[in-house]
């Protein structure tokens, strides 16, 4: 301990600073440096750094990480969990802060009743049945949200199983079977080609979609597969998890606000 003590505080600082600077990096410079001292081992430097408060950067402390994560929360809610919140984060602060462990720890501490909401609806979602696309294109999944009908305010979705890009959207006051035929079957052919199968739920509101993708079935890539599925909202799962996203950061803040107003 006495050799780290004579490289000093602030040489040590510095040197873990740099970008991708590690422990193991300094223990190696300073056996290089000084081949005939002892104490440069990597859990000397863990120790030594541990007693002198040294951190490399972008590592902060429990206490200023779960300020971090507390204001956080604050603005998105219950929504974010360990992998969200650390993206969210670096994008708010602009460096690497702490790991996923960490910010998952740190979750539990600062609202206990978020994280059980959280990990209570992620277990409510579990799938047992591995979802499967082959291929871009090879699934399309339609879904409407009228969380806002209420308010003449209806999202309809298209979004591609394989690689769940969004390929159409549009907002209507009311489910409409020419719109959503127009602006989400109609466009993402035009855009993204013909998909071999198209997944929705048992709504009226799709009938003209599925007679338009049964006319086009004989040009599909694979025309092998059944060109439409129409199942229970809860097994069109791609494009239902999106809609978890959606309300949490548009929907639901846009109708509490809306139902304040009513109230006031």
């Amino acid at each position: 301990m006495a050799a780290l003590e004579n490289i000093g505080v602030e040489y040590i600082q510095s040197f873990l600073s740099r970008e991708g600077s590690t422990i193991k990096d300094l223990s190696e410079h300073l056996k290089e440096q000084f081949p005939n001292t002892t104490g440069f081992s990597t859990r000397s430097i863990e120790r030594f750094c541990k007693e002198n408060d040294i951190r490399r950067k972008g590592v902060v402390s429990d206490e200023t990480l779960d300020a971090l994560v507390e204001g956080a929360v604050s603005q998105v809610g219950p929504v974010y969990g360990r992998k969200m919140m650390k993206g969210y984060l670096e994008s708010q602060v602009g460096t690497t802060i702490a790991s996923q462990h960490r910010i998952a720890k740190s979750l539990q501490r600062v609202n206990p009743d978020y994280h059980q909401r959280h990990v209570h609806r992620t277990e409510r979602q579990t799938n047992p049945i591995p979802y499967h696309a082959d291929y871009f294109g090879h699934k399309l999944h339609i879904d409407q949200n009228e969380k806002l009908v209420m308010y003449g305010v209806t999202h309809v979705c298209a979004i591609d199983g394989y690689s769940r890009y969004i390929t159409a959207h549009s907002t209507m006051p009311i489910k409409n079977n020419y719109i959503i035929y127009d602006q989400i079957f109609r466009h993402t052919v035009l855009q993204e080609g013909l998909f071999d199968q198209i997944r929705v739920d048992h709504g009226k509101e799709f009938y003209l979609t599925l007679y338009g993708q049964e006319c086009l079935a004989h040009l599909r890539g694979n025309p092998r597969r059944d060109p439409h599925r129409q199942t229970k909202s809860k097994k069109n799962l791609r494009i239902e998890r999106l809609w978890v996203e959606v309300n949490a950061r548009v929907n639901y803040p846009i109708k509490n606000a809306l139902q304040s107003m009513e109230a006031d």
